[in-house]
């Protein structure tokens, strides 16, 4: 059985003082340079499509879906704020949300939120973002395709790593002894990632089909799109 503190979200008490310190100078110096990349790069233009994404992610983190050992999953979503906001902007919207989440919900301590943000939130945005990236230019900058792969990828890699990283920090806090949290949280994540890459992939092409102008790459069409209805006004 998945026992609570082999879990992404992690509650309080369950991380040292030292393992909480890092994460939570790792979460703030991230968010800091991403507040400052947002003012300077994105401006107003950004905004909206923040919030919409953040409502998403945050109504879609609350459906969860069961696993057997009596503990279920659910959308993390740093990949698909990465891929439509790019890693500065997704950074942020992802830090609020889960902090929404603990201060309203419980769901995560608040002494950890520092490890959870890290975890959950910056390890998909900024490593599921550029592994997607590296992954779409390379089959296909323009191309459903090169969108799809890199997006499924990114999605079960960013879910996989984080909980490896949360296993680590369990281990190094001796809550409970490191390989019995790597095989837990890698097995049963193997499984979780593959809903995240799944439910991702579905909400990534839909925009891409609709509305590929809101991708943080778009494709070139997006642009050729927007340049002949300008035009025609």
């Amino acid at each position: 059985m998945i026992q609570p503190h082999l879990a992404l979200h992690i509650p309080d008490g369950f991380l040292s003082l030292a393992v909480s310190l890092v994460t939570w100078l790792l979460a703030i110096g991230l968010i800091a340079i991403a507040l400052n990349r947002v003012q300077a790069d994105y401006k107003e233009r950004a905004v909206p499509l923040m919030g919409v994404c953040g409502a998403f992610i945050f109504a879609a983190q609350m459906i969860n879906f069961p696993i057997p050992g009596g503990t279920s999953g659910h959308l993390l979503g740093g990949t698909l704020a990465g891929v439509l906001l790019g890693p500065w902007a997704g950074s942020l919207v992802m830090a609020a949300v889960f902090i929404v989440q603990s201060v309203l919900f419980q769901d995560g301590g608040l002494t950890v939120l520092g490890a959870n943000i890290t975890n959950m939130g910056l390890i998909g945005t900024f490593g599921g973002y550029y592994l997607y990236k590296v992954i779409r230019f390379a089959l296909g900058r323009d191309s459903w395709r090169g969108m799809l792969a890199g997006t499924a990828v990114a999605a079960w890699t960013s879910v996989f790593v984080a909980a490896i990283l949360t296993a680590v920090q369990l281990a190094l806090s001796e809550t409970v002894p490191l390989g019995v949290a790597i095989s837990a949280m890698a097995f049963w994540h193997v499984l979780i990632g593959i809903g995240e890459a799944i439910i991702t992939v579905i909400a990534v092409s839909f925009v891409w089909r609709s509305r590929p102008d809101l991708f943080f790459d778009p494709p070139r069409r997006a642009y050729s799109s927007a340049s002949r209805s300008y035009t025609t006004r």
